[in-house]
């Protein structure tokens, strides 16, 4: 996690990621014109593979590296919000001074 990074500046760089796709870029076979390439992911709970043209190869491995770099910014923006909230909530822990307890029940004073 990057010093002093703010949970608005995190935003600002997930909102620049326009298109993304899940899942790993994988070589399957060697032909006459090169690798064939295909991409794995889960979803459902299932493992899916969708074969990958050799012409969109370089987009696909751009919209799957922009995919990890989302889980990545959304883990760091996590991470600053749960540390920032932490820190609001000690911090009025030790402002607040807490009266004195006593083990004895409360008791009403009598109208009379």
């Amino acid at each position: 996690m990057k010093t002093h990074t703010t949970p608005q500046s995190i935003l600002k760089q997930i909102a620049k990621i326009e298109r993304m796709e899940p899942g790993k870029l994988c070589v399957i076979g060697q032909g006459p014109n090169g690798p064939y390439h295909n991409l794995q992911c889960r979803e459902g709970g299932k493992t899916r593979t969708r074969y990958v043209p050799a012409e969109q190869v370089a987009v696909v491995a751009e919209h799957t590296a922009n995919y990890r770099q989302f889980q990545s910014l959304t883990e760091e923006y996590a991470a600053v919000v749960i540390a920032q909230t932490r820190a609001e909530r000690e911090a009025g822990l030790k402002k607040k001074t807490r009266p004195p307890t006593s083990s004895l029940p409360k008791m009403r004073k009598s109208r009379s």
